[in-house]
């Protein structure tokens, strides 16, 4: 189960905030790397939204060869949850940019990620940066889903620590819980980088950005900037000394699997009963519950590896 060689295929499932979109310029940006096609949910945002962001994103990255299909605009049985809070009401910090007018490819998300997958088993790693909601309808449409799929690189959830909507819960399971429980329970090789990895090993301080802008001109410079909201958030909410990017880090582990320095093998439940708990990812790494392993859990992350491959991505220089 554990990740143990690159990715060299991608599936992308993304509900494009302003982290995301720097996680997506990791992806286009690192040299062979090819992307399958991304698929888009709610989530940071409407799915108009996230959509036209993502879009935006794969334009200014010249990756228009890439497919960007619309996926679900809610979670499967609960209400709508964004988080404009932390990303803005347009999801890109509010920074002016012209977001709309981009049409998507022509299909629905989770047929084209099933059709995609399923040509190629064993071949694409599933990156998911969003709520679980795209993934659980695929598992539940195609059940030789869970199996053709390399690994599910999930960010999501809390391995170990608070959680950033709830003291339990982490933003992309609360959203949809019922999905993200589905997901953990499929059977597929699911690795998950906990919100806590981005606080610990993945914060970008004012003299990082600054380098970033610096030698990143354009890219590096729409990198930073549409972190606008979420500086706010990390330093006012989280007690950050700069902004954390849980899902840069997540895709630059689903692209370099070295960059964990130690993960655990673990069965992860998925509360999705009502309560204080609701979101909660319990992380049985003692398997005290006699069920088995269902996840590789990232524990610690290399900050340095992961500033080189953002660095790298942004100045398009090789990491």
């Amino acid at each position: 189960m554990p990740l143990n060689a690159p990715a060299k295929t991608l599936w992308i499932d993304t509900d494009t905030g302003s982290d995301d979109a720097v996680a997506l310029v990791i992806a286009f940006k690192q040299p062979g790397i090819e992307i399958a096609g991304i698929s888009v949910v709610a989530g940071n945002c409407s799915l108009e939204k996230a959509l036209q962001n993502c879009l935006y994103t794969r334009e200014i990255c010249d990756a228009e060869h890439v497919p960007v299909y619309a996926g679900l605009a809610v979670p499967l049985i609960r209400g709508p949850f964004h988080a404009e809070n932390v990303h803005g009401i347009d999801g890109m910090g509010d920074i002016g940019l012209p977001l709309s007018g981009r049409v998507p490819d022509e299909g629905h998300a989770i047929d084209k990620m099933i059709e995609a997958v399923l040509a190629r088993p064993g071949e694409i790693t599933l990156v998911t940066l969003g709520p679980l909601t795209n993934i659980a309808v695929a598992l539940a449409r195609e059940p030789a889903f869970a199996k053709a799929v390399k690994h599910c690189v999930i960010m999501g959830g809390i391995g170990d620590g608070p959680g950033n909507v709830t003291p339990a819960s982490e933003f992309n399971i609360y959203a949809d819980p019922d999905a993200a429980r589905m997901v953990f329970q499929s059977g597929m090789p699911i690795v998950m980088c906990g919100w806590e990895i981005s606080c610990r090993h993945a914060v970008v301080e004012p003299s990082d950005t600054d380098e970033l802008k610096r030698i990143g001109g354009k890219l590096g410079a729409f990198c930073v900037d549409i972190q606008r909201c979420l500086v706010e958030f990390s330093t006012k909410i989280s007690g950050l000394p700069g902004i954390d990017l849980p899902d840069p880090i997540t895709m630059a582990i689903a692209i370099d699997p070295s960059i964990v320095t130690k993960s655990s093998e673990a069965y992860v439940e998925v509360v999705n009963g009502e309560g204080p708990a609701l979101g909660q990812t319990i992380v049985d790494r003692k398997l005290h519950a006699g069920k088995p392993v269902n996840a590789t859990v990232v524990d610690t992350a290399s900050r340095e590896k992961f500033m080189a491959m953002l660095t790298a991505s942004v100045s398009g220089s090789p990491a």
